[in-house]
């Protein structure tokens, strides 16, 4: 035999009373309560939109850390604002060359050897990849295709470039692509198509997104778009030109991941204790990531200088330290999921409290970190996956080269990705029991005065267990 909870009573009936009931007031007349054998109880809180707000004294004790936290945020933003980014000459490198807009105007097929595009090598020999790809393109159909150039000073000109079979990019008439242009070559090499442009589709998937999101999130969802824009904005006029300067990356990270933190959480989330305590959870969390990174990075000697990218900025800024700017990636990469966690754990903690005010701290912890331990498991795989993917033609390569996992995880490409990726799992795992423990201590600890005590006393009135009715024991 065991004793089930009361059931919920029946719906509230749309008068007076009930209105009172909405907001936490007890629908008693002179201060007496409503006598048991009445229709329903009165004494009912509210536990949809935002969450009630605490006392003064917690305000203050939540506003004495992090009003000092956000004016050292503030003076770290105009100390490295940055000034005009260093210039440099081209070198015509990668990204680091001119590019105009381009047009396939005509696209004819012919012959790779009447075109001169390829030759077998002059050993004869088609066993090598080389070889093999030179015999097929000598054989085969190549496409010669015109380019009408659509910007710049030499906006109308036309060029011919030869397609080769084998080419992973095929050139189509009427295709808009992106030329690099380069003075110095002779006339009729100045100018070879680079990629293709996607402007449009770009445009129009992120307009996709932009609507769905405001659908779905509504006011919230605008909310959101707004402080992704201001997290861009803070990206590419902040944080890049300030690491181009020479100031130091980490210090640039922490100091812009701090002020994308603020005004996302706040502006998505609302000015309120609640969203104050996920603020302080993510700054914890960001700080251990922080340490743990530089630690692992240095033991490890990763330079951050792996890949045509990365050595292209470092012969073009010597100054710049890779291995700080790999830190700083880490930190900004870590922010954005560390959000979701922290702002989660907080609600669930705050729905709990209005769900049963008397629970303390501990029970509020505890309560909180079984969703946490849910929310963990799903967030780490998440991570991992989303790093194993983007390196997923790395880990082909490996593949097809036979190598063993060991010599695989010590080269320092995926030695890399696997620091960054535990690194910020260490951080998003310590994130859960971290913001729990804060937002149970704020919520237990909270001295709301006689109107949150008089919600206190209803709310547990009416998690008791009724007499009568519905509350009756039922048989397993």
């Amino acid at each position: 035999m065991e004793q089930y909870p009361h059931q919920p009573s029946e719906p509230h009936r749309r008068d007076g009373s009930e209105q009172a009931a909405g907001h936490g007031h007890a629908a008693s007349e002179g201060g007496r309560a409503a006598a048991p054998g009445h229709g329903h109880s009165h004494g009912h809180s509210h536990s949809h939109g935002p969450a009630a707000p605490v006392s003064l004294h917690l305000r203050k004790v939540i506003a004495a850390v992090l009003v000092p936290f956000t004016a050292a945020v503030l003076v770290g933003l105009v100390v490295l604002w940055p000034g005009q980014t260093p210039a440099h000459k081209r070198t015509g490198v990668g990204f680091d060359r001119q590019t105009q807009q381009a047009t396939v105007t005509q696209v004819v097929e012919l012959s790779c050897a009447s075109a001169n595009a390829s030759g077998v090598p002059p050993t004869g020999d088609t066993s090598t990849a080389e070889g093999s790809s030179a015999r097929q393109q000598a054989d085969g159909t190549c496409k010669k295709a015109t380019i009408r150039v659509d910007t710049g000073q030499d906006k109308g000109r036309t060029f011919t470039e030869i397609v080769q079979p084998d080419q992973s990019r095929q050139l189509s008439q009427g295709e808009k692509v992106v030329v690099a242009y380069e003075p110095s070559a002779p006339k009729n090499l100045q100018y070879a198509v680079t990629d293709v442009n996607r402007k449009f589709p770009m445009t129009l998937l992120a307009g996709i997104f932009a609507v769905a999101v405001v659908v779905v999130g509504r006011l919230r969802g605008v909310m959101a778009l707004v402080a992704l824009a201001v997290s861009f904005l803070v990206l590419t006029l902040f944080i890049l030109p300030a690491i181009l300067q020479g100031s130091n990356p980490l210090l640039v990270a922490v100091v812009g991941s701090s002020a994308i933190m603020l005004i996302a959480l706040y502006l998505c989330h609302g000015l309120s204790a609640r969203t104050s305590v996920a603020v302080l959870g993510t700054l914890i969390s960001l700080a251990l990531i922080g340490v743990l990174g530089s630690l692992f990075i240095g033991w490890a000697a990763l330079t951050g200088n792996t890949d045509d990218n990365t050595g292209l900025i470092h012969g073009l800024y010597p100054s710049i330290d890779m291995s700080g700017l790999l830190l700083a990636g880490v930190i900004i990469g870590s922010l954005g999921v560390l959000d979701d966690v922290t702002v989660t754990q907080t609600s669930a903690v705050w729905e709990l409290h209005e769900a049963n005010p008397s629970m303390g701290w501990r029970g509020l912890y505890r309560a909180g970190i079984r969703i946490g331990r849910d929310h963990i498991a799903s967030v780490v795989n998440t991570l991992v996956l989303a790093y194993a993917g983007a390196a997923l033609p790395l880990l082909l390569l490996f593949s097809i080269a036979q190598s063993s996992v060991g010599t695989v995880a010590n080269s320092e490409l995926v030695a890399e990705e696997i620091v960054r990726t535990l690194v910020g799992s260490i951080g998003l795992v310590a994130s859960v029991p971290v913001t729990t423990a804060l937002a149970a201590l704020v919520v237990s600890a909270d001295r709301g005065g006689p109107a949150a005590a008089a919600a206190t006393a209803s709310a547990g009135a009416r998690t008791a267990p009724a007499r009568g009715g519905r509350g009756r024991r039922r048989k397993r």
